[in-house]
């Protein structure tokens, strides 16, 4: 288990993590989100322990992290870190022997990777000469190819088309099923909606947002309705609890204050024409984050 109890951390008199508590089961995938500057980079740092936290504590199974844990670890972070000069095999050998692996292991382990991710004709091909999707690929390569018990994921489906996202999401959720604690950040919160039942949201250091992913949704209270028909839109403009119709491309989404205000609408709703659709919906994680931080997240 990763464990973070009342992380505090000063860089001289500014306070970037004010007493962050939270833990991360094995097989859990855990959000660890907040717009820039909210203080994710330096709570990665401290999991880590590349920096030590001004006051609380932070063990992997109840010891402190240290390097003599640092090889069961793996790290993806946002921006990239490869050597372009270098080939891909040449990158993971220079990885994977820093996380104390054996030659004979790492090459067995790529050649296993590249498979998966359907890129095995770029063994030795230079990073540069590969796409942007594809660096992301070893990069993501590196961070697992020790088969790490905590992985720290950074916007990892930067530069992916959806069907490379769904690769990635397949292995992270394999990994999660071996038992890996894994920690999730993204700027796409239906990535984040697609993985994590439990999260911790960051506004100056300080959780603004935390707990099962379900349970945040239900406290929210607000709801939308989506529908199809002909209905009339003024009238339900009218009725106390609504707080805003959005006309789309096939339906309407029509935001109530909560759900006590459903029955009503269906009242009007259900006087329409050709109404095929009625359906009370949780709010996205988007919405929920906007009202809480004040800006959205979505980038």
């Amino acid at each position: 288990m990763l464990k973070l109890e009342n992380i505090t951390k000063y860089y001289g008199d500014f306070l970037a993590v004010d007493k962050l508590t939270f833990e991360v089961k094995e097989g859990e995938i855990f959000g660890l989100l907040g717009v820039n500057g909210a203080g994710k980079t330096t709570t990665f740092r401290m999991i880590m322990g590349l920096l030590e936290p001004s006051d609380g504590s932070v063990t992997l199974d109840g010891k402190k992290i240290d390097y003599s844990v640092t090889d069961k670890i793996g790290f993806l972070t946002e921006e990239r870190s490869l050597l372009t000069k270098m080939t891909v095999k040449e990158q993971c050998l220079f990885y994977g022997t820093l996380k104390g692996m054996s030659e004979d292991k790492i090459l067995s382990r790529l050649k296993e990777l590249l498979e998966k991710f359907e890129i095995s004709e770029y063994y030795d091909k230079k990073i540069k000469e590969l796409s942007k999707g594809n660096q992301q690929k070893i990069q993501f390569i590196t961070a697992i190819i020790n088969e790490p018990k905590l992985l720290i994921l950074d916007e990892p489906f930067s530069g992916l088309d959806p069907f490379n996202v769904e690769l990635f999401k397949s292995e992270i959720v394999e990994m999660a099923k071996k038992g890996s604690i894994i920690i999730f950040s993204s700027h796409r919160m239906e990535h984040v909606e697609l993985f994590c039942k439990k999260l911790v949201v960051l506004k100056n250091g300080k959780p603004v947002l935390e707990g099962e992913l379900s349970d945040i949704k239900e406290k929210y209270r607000k709801k939308n309705i989506l529908v199809k028909g002909d209905i009339d839109l003024d009238k339900i403009r009218t009725l106390d609890g609504v707080i805003e119709i959005i006309e789309k491309p096939l339906e309407f989404e029509i935001k109530i204050d909560n759900i006590e205000v459903a029955e009503n609408v269906f009242k009007i709703v259900s006087k329409g024409k050709n109404v095929t659709k009625f359906d009370v919906v949780e709010p996205s994680l988007n919405e929920i984050f906007i009202a809480k931080v004040g800006e959205s997240y979505e980038k």
